[in-house]
């Protein structure tokens, strides 16, 4: 059974830093492409950040230069390191993977950045 759980989430003013955390049983991470989602309320979950088998990342336009995903295999995590925080990247970040078959998300973690 594939579980997804983040952590890390928390209120901080802007400018500030958070880390998330998402920690995954079930399947091994560095097998798998692992990415972060954020959701605003009222709208679709959309992708901030990706982490693929080799180690390449990719992220949105509106987060480059500011937040960095890595992947720790021995503790089968990966991380969102999010830095130069915006009142606008408050939202809810949710963990994901899958395969052709199945997409396996995590509750989500919610961040909000105060003005």
């Amino acid at each position: 059974q594939v579980q997804v759980v983040e952590s890390g989430g928390g209120l901080v003013q802007a400018g500030g830093s958070l880390r998330l955390s998402c920690a995954v049983s079930g399947i091994i991470v560095s097998f798998n492409v692992m990415d972060w989602y954020r959701q605003f309320p009222g709208k679709q979950r959309e992708l901030v950040a990706a982490i693929t088998r080799l180690g390449t990342t990719n992220y949105a336009d509106s987060v480059k230069g500011r937040f960095t995903i890595s992947r720790d295999n021995a503790n089968n995590t990966v991380y969102l390191q999010m830095n130069s925080l915006k009142p606008e990247d408050t939202a809810v970040y949710y963990c994901h993977t899958g395969t052709v078959l199945t997409n396996y998300w995590g509750r989500g973690t919610q961040v909000t950045v105060s003005s």
